[in-house]
């Protein structure tokens, strides 16, 4: 043994409080095996590390002449009886080597190995006193590194340093031996300080051996500076060549996140092991970078070393595959791993079970799963895992039990973080509070953070948020982590003010939020539609620099859009550079909702043309689009998209389609894909009766509602909002007031301000004023703007001032800036010629700032969407227009059409009437139609307003004269013109 004075280095902040030991004891290195190979692929270790290897095992020729004695004792450590081994070897010592060429010292180092691979620290003690009281053996610093090892692999550093203090002899072997022991049970600093003193108190020169675990301990302390140092040592030192130095290298700097340092050493190894490939593809794996990966791993395959891949290669790229939902390249390595004979290893066997789990393959993950006949506990979560994570509660469950029948595995923490996201539905809070209750029994509450914060999330999905807090208050130190997901959990559930309200309290504990924390924030103000507190979150990540990822866009995108601000949030999603689907879908479906129906359909074009594919949530937000302006080529288009790309069969999508088509004016074509459903829930049901509800059909909706219980179908609220909906469009009076009073009375369902809302609508179209009065004031809910409009709209068109003046009052009160509640009263008084209070109100609305919204029809020709505002004159064809809808009076004045003025509620000259009724935008909507349509083809109409009387009867004669069929969907319901009558029988 030779010394090397190192270099000088600066370590003096590992040597605070630390007691060095100072020896200057040279002793003969050993004969010992270094060609032991890596075990392990993510830090580079040795046999050195914890002891010298010496093998015990005789060829199969010489082993039947062994001794019985030396085999017996042989077996038994073997067989991890242990105790029994070392009262046999302490009996029969001289017996176990007397007829053998082993020492002593080799069986009990022999025997200090098993009780470090069984972690049975008992026996180990008992060995560790048999050799320190043997006068033969105490000084024997190869048994004294095994005993340092042994303590180790049990998981004792304390005891490990202890006999290291206690030698009188120590080697390098001893202090490598104790090193391991600190880098191995994760005491990362005392590594250092002790790697310190050994290169400023003792002679000895680290070598290949040392310094992989003080590298270990710079990754471990992520102290990437002091990694460097010991990369610039092990270059001085010129032990930076050998492989495992190097190895331990690359697994720092890839723990670091540095690839690009660790890619230097892998390049500049003058020689490369497996070991080595395996660090660099996992530094790669770690940092997400899975094509450079995959390009390694051919590397490997196709390299002139010729190395084959073992175990660490393949659990290091089969959750690639996993991470990417690379089915296929995944089914290439299962393949690969069983013609390399590594089919049969249980991390690799958990690897692919996961693999495939992940990519939602269950069935081949079930097989592989029942296949392993010796499952470890990483085997179970990793198919519970793949249960809960496709929504199978039932699996995962049934899992869960088996697995706590079987002896050899416990459930651990990873287990419940598996099962836990499986309950998210109210019916399963009994389950997660069997798990709750089985989590504090075993301390996986109190000791876990993530456990208890997972238990909080749960609760909060099943809607018991009372638990949730209980669980959150229970914890002794909240992090962020925990604040987020109480947070988090009212956000989403339905309590955006109290999410607010913990927001508030977390920061007087003085954590600040991080980017979950504002992506929940955001959401409670969009929930809450609190433009103003989602301004104020906007701007505190403009303040503190926050950089935005996509959670945190789609976040701010979805604020604005459910605060009705289209315009920032299209400004917002123009500026994001990486556009997601959801970012899409957000827009499209924002657009939809705030009835934007073409900006929603322009944006849909725009998503085809990037080249992203639409999912289900993108078909039903460009179908509820086409379903706002009856575009009925446009949707037919969707259906056709849908169909090819096999999202017909999603209930959310059939669902759309059912709807899209009823609210074109085509029920027998709605009529068709509900029939077609083979499993037809409340939805689709619910969509149907609605249909034929607003197309005036009251019957059918009857009929359709006795077959939904018939099929075993229970109603829900909405059933019952269409079914309302549709005894008011045929005048089904007596029929509506039976299924309000059934509601409660036989289904449990209380009725909301929206069912109300039909009936007082229907009691006032067929005239019955004041018991729809009657019923407002009576309903157990203050009655909102939209009853009171409907009512005085009722008011109006029967003429009741008395009644119509108490409904203003009440409107007003409501909604004093709402220029459509101006707008009824105006026509109330319009309508019994009182034009001084038109003057007045109209004022009023002057003097407020308000203006009424104008009438504006749609209609679709060629896939195209066309938009008329009343008295618009801008388009190239409106002289055509004007043209054509004053043939078609002349043609209707010989059939018996005359103007009906009365529908214009302004003091002008009858011949001014006659000219704003002309503008009006269903009739230019038609006139175009006429225009550029073949004969024969049906005009589809949509408008934003109900329509007037004159607009009714005219567009009935022009049907007849036209020889067309006009379908005209007003702000209430359907009318089909054809041959001079509509289908609403003139009752709307």
């Amino acid at each position: 043994m030779y010394s090397v004075t190192p270099p000088p280095l600066s370590f003096s902040c590992y040597l605070h409080n630390h007691n060095l030991h100072l020896h200057n004891i040279t002793i003969r290195k050993p004969k010992i095996n270094t060609k032991t190979p890596f075990p392990s692929f993510t830090t580079a270790k040795s046999s050195l590390l914890s002891s010298p290897t010496i093998s015990l095992h005789k060829t199969e020729k010489n082993a039947a002449s062994e001794p019985y004695s030396q085999q017996r004792f042989h077996n038994l450590c073997d067989t991890g009886n242990l105790n029994e081994a070392f009262n046999f070897l302490q009996s029969n010592i001289d017996d176990v080597v007397s007829f053998s060429n082993v020492k002593p010292e080799d069986a009990i180092g022999h025997l200090l190995q098993a009780c470090g691979r069984h972690r049975d620290i008992e026996v180990g003690r008992k060995v560790h006193e048999f050799v320190s009281t043997s006068s033969r053996f105490q000084n024997d610093v190869i048994l004294i590194t095994r005993i340092v090892t042994m303590y180790s692999n049990c998981s004792s550093p304390n005891d490990s340093r202890f006999v290291f203090d206690v030698s009188r002899k120590k080697n390098l072997f001893l202090w490598n031996a104790l090193l391991s022991s600190y880098s191995r049970n994760a005491l990362f600093h005392e590594a250092v300080c002790l790697f310190v003193e050994l290169i400023s108190a003792t002679e000895f020169a680290p070598d290949n051996f040392t310094l992989p675990c003080v590298i270990k301990a710079c990754a471990g302390l992520s102290d990437a500076r002091l990694g460097e140092t010991i990369h610039a040592f092990a270059l001085k030192t010129r032990l930076f060549s050998d492989a495992f130095v190097g190895n331990a290298l690359i697994a720092m700097y890839g723990k670091f996140g540095v690839l690009e340092s660790a890619v230097k050493v892998f390049e500049k190894m003058p020689e490369r092991n497996l070991v080595s490939w395996n660090s660099i593809m996992y530094a790669y794996s770690e940092k997400g970078v899975f094509e450079e990966s995959y390009d390694l791993f051919k590397g490997l395959l196709n390299g002139k070393e010729g190395l084959v891949p073992d175990v660490a290669t393949m659990v290091t790229i089969i959750p690639i595959c996993a991470a990417q939902g690379e089915v296929k390249l995944g089914v290439v390595l299962h393949g690969l791993a069983l013609k390399l004979g590594l089919g049969g290893e249980l991390k690799v066997n958990n690897s692919l079970t996961d693999m495939y789990s992940k990519c939602g393959y269950l069935c081949e993950a079930r097989v592989l799963f029942d296949m392993n006949e010796d499952k470890n506990v990483v085997s179970w979560n990793s198919m519970i895992g793949g249960y809960s994570k496709e929504g199978d509660f039932r699996g995962t469950f049934d899992l869960l039990r088996k697995m706590q029948m079987e002896e050899k595995v416990k459930v651990n923490e990873v287990t419940l973080l598996n099962v836990l996201p499986a309950c998210v539905e109210e019916i399963q809070f009994l389950n997660l509070k069997e798990i709750h209750g089985y989590a504090v029994r075993h301390g996986f509450i109190q000791s876990d953070e993530l456990v208890a914060n997972a238990f909080v999330a749960g609760y909060a999905k099943c809607g018991s948020l009372d638990y949730a807090e209980g669980v959150f208050c229970g914890m002794e130190s909240k992090t962020a982590s925990s604040w987020n997901a109480m947070i988090g959990g009212h956000a989403q559930n339905g309590f955006p003010r109290k999410a607010l309200d913990f927001y508030l309290l977390m920061r007087d504990f003085g954590l600040d939020p991080d980017w979950f924390t504002i992506g929940s924030l955001l959401s409670a103000c969009a929930r809450l539609k609190s433009l103003s507190c989602g301004k104020e979150i906007h701007g505190f990540m403009l303040r503190n620099g926050l950089q935005l990822d996509e959670f945190i866009g789609i976040s701010l995108v979805s604020l604005y859009v459910q605060c009705g601000k289209m315009l920032p949030a299209k400004l917002f999603f123009d500026n994001m550079e990486e556009k997601s689907l959801v970012c899409w879908n957000t827009m499209i479906n924002g657009f939809s909702q705030n009835e934007l129906p073409c900006d929603a359909l322009d944006m849909f074009r725009q998503m085809l043309s990037s080249k992203i594919w639409p999912d289900e949530i993108a078909i039903m937000g460009a179908l509820g689009a086409c379903s706002q302006v009856s575009a009925l080529r446009l949707g037919k288009e969707l259906h056709c998209f849908a169909m090819k790309a096999r999202l017909i069969d999603d209930s959310f999508v059939t669902c759309s389609l059912i709807d899209m088509y009823a609210k074109s004016g085509c029920m027998e074509q709605s009529q068709n894909i509900f029939d077609r459903v083979h499993k037809k829930d409340e939805a689709s049901w619910n969509v149907l009766i609605s249909g034929y509800g607003i197309h005036g059909h009251g019957l059918k909706a009857i009929e359709l509602f006795k077959s939904m219980q018939s099929a075993g179908c229970r109603p829900d609220s909405f059933t019952f909002v269409g079914l309302l909906m549709a005894c008011n469009h045929a005048g089904l009076v007596a029929e509506g007031l039976e299924y309000l009073s059934q509601m409660q009375s036989l289904f449990d369902i209380k009725p909301k301000l929206q069912h109300y809302a039909c009936v007082v609508d229907m009691l006032g179209r067929a005239g019955r004023l004041n018991e729809a009065l009657k019923l407002v004031n009576e309903l157990p809910d203050e009655p909102d703007s939209g009853i009171w409009s409907s009512l005085l709209s009722s008011c109006r068109n029967y003429g009741d001032l008395d009644i119509g003046k108490e409904v203003a009052k009440k409107l007003l009160e409501l909604g004093p800036d709402k220029a459509e509640n101006y707008v009824l009263i105006s026509n109330l008084y319009a309508g019994l010629g009182k034009w001084d209070e038109v003057r007045k109100v109209r004022q009023k609305m002057k003097d407020i700032g308000l203006q009424k919204d104008a009438g504006c029809s749609w209609i679709e020709i060629g896939g195209k969407v066309y938009r008329f505002v009343v008295g618009d004159g801008s388009l190239l064809e409106s002289k055509k227009i004007q043209q054509t809808w004053i043939k078609l009076e002349k043609k209707m004045i010989k059939i018996g059409y005359e103007p009906d003025t009365s529908c214009v509620l302004h003091e002008l000259e009858e011949e001014e009437k006659i000219k704003i009724l002309r503008s009006h935008s269903e009739k230019l909507a038609i006139s175009f139609g006429l225009l550029n349509t073949a004969k024969g083809t049906t005009l589809r109409v949509c408008k934003n307003l109900r329509i007037c009387v004159d607009c009714h009867n005219a567009i009935k004669l022009v049907s007849k004269v036209a020889k067309r069929e006009i379908i005209v969907r007003d702000n209430k319901r359907f009318h089909h013109f054809k041959k001079g009558f509509c289908s609403c029988g003139d009752y709307w």
